[in-house]
């Protein structure tokens, strides 16, 4: 399965990143640090973290720090993205657009707020677009983030279509 995943996600378009804002536990940050290293982000950062990913290394068994970038700003004023890299922020709100509705742009770096909180007003001023996952309630911001990554993948990738019936036939049609 493992070598499946890796030759599908090769074949993505553009590229990604993945990063949130005022994260303060360190599982959370590692885990969202591995599950983008994991689909091929091409860099991650965070925006006036409170626990640093040198912290939580221990916690990421894939080493994302030897191959992915990590960038880590004190401040909203200091952040900065590639030319042309839209900031698609992940918040439960209202005029956000549904996921499953969304067309991801190839270039792309997505933002999630942190722990029991939200995108700070002035990062949400400066998103492009604004997504949100239809759930009842707000997710873990690393379940959050695998989400966002999956549906990036299954959007942009280059998988074929799922067939209309899986598997052997009903026995009772």
């Amino acid at each position: 399965m493992t070598r499946g995943v890796e030759k599908e996600s090769s074949l993505q378009r553009g590229y990604f990143a993945v990063g949130v804002e005022g994260i303060s536990k360190g599982f959370n940050l590692g885990n969202l640090v591995r599950t983008s290293h994991s689909f091929g982000a091409s860099f991650f950062f965070t925006i006036g973290a409170s626990v640093s990913y040198a912290e939580v290394k221990s916690t990421d068994t894939s080493h994302a720090d030897l191959h992915l970038p990590f960038y880590a700003y004190d401040n909203l004023a200091d952040f900065t993205l590639p030319k042309d890299c839209a900031l698609v922020g992940v918040e439960l709100l209202d005029e956000a657009v549904n996921l499953p509705s969304f067309r991801h742009p190839l270039r792309a770096a997505y933002v999630l707020g942190p722990e029991k909180g939200s995108l700070s007003p002035e990062l949400t001023r400066r998103c492009d677009h604004i997504v949100k996952i239809p759930a009842k309630f707000c997710v873990n911001v690393g379940i959050a983030g695998a989400i966002v990554i999956y549906d990036r993948m299954i959007s942009l990738g280059s998988f074929a279509e799922r067939p209309v019936r899986v598997g052997r036939r009903d026995k009772t049609s």
